[in-house]
């Protein structure tokens, strides 16, 4: 016969209700007593009955032992858990102000972009325009800035390109000088084969016969 599950209310009947009682109460100790011996585990079990007569069972050899170590511990549970809370509630509320001073730099982004302005008073408008003068003066100096630094970027580059040419030119009217040196050498040396290696009568016979 299969059993029904029980149902987790209160035994209306005394007489049932107390014979469920005695079943679980020794389940529960000879649970405990299993768990301690099994596990070493230290079990402190403490059941009062209805009618007030108190079960308990302990593995250690002193209740109070087990019942002052339990405190202790509780005590620094509590003091974690409220550790915890606190650190919790600073990081909301550090959220929540990073939140809104998002909000107040997105709106400040908009009045700059000239968007959400209608609502804005003259004080307020006047202080836009006063930051965007500001801006403006900074964007302007630092246009400026960049161009003067391209200007001797430029300058630098024109010295350098100035120095290779003047190097170049150097080089050729160098070449052109060698060259012509050679030149001379080479036309004096044929000039002399020729006075050195006269022509042959022959020459001079076959010219007159042609």
């Amino acid at each position: 016969m299969v059993r029904g599950k029980t149902q987790m209310k209160r035994i209306e009947n005394a007489s049932s209700r107390q014979v469920t009682f005695s079943k679980r109460r020794s389940g529960l100790l000879k649970k405990a007593f299993e768990l301690s011996v099994l596990c070493d585990a230290e079990v402190a079990l403490i059941i009062f009955s209805p009618s007030g007569r108190l079960y308990e069972f302990s593995s250690s050899s002193q209740m109070n032992n087990t019942i002052e170590r339990y405190q202790k511990n509780a005590k620094t549970l509590a003091s974690l858990r409220i550790t915890e809370e606190v650190y919790v509630q600073k990081l909301k509320d550090e959220a929540a102000d990073s939140y809104k001073k998002l909000e107040i730099l997105e709106d400040a982004k908009r009045k700059l972009l000239g968007e959400s302005i209608d609502s804005c008073s003259v004080a307020e408008l006047v202080q836009i325009e006063d930051q965007l003068e500001k801006s403006l003066s900074k964007i302007r100096a630092r246009k400026n800035t960049l161009f003067q630094e391209q200007i001797h970027q430029l300058k630098q580059q024109e010295v350098k390109l100035m120095k290779v040419n003047t190097d170049l030119k150097e080089k050729v009217s160098i070449e052109l000088i060698n060259y012509s040196l050679v030149s001379c050498v080479i036309l004096k040396g044929v000039h002399e084969t020729f006075i050195f290696f006269p022509p042959k009568k022959d020459f001079f016979v076959e010219s007159q016969q042609s």
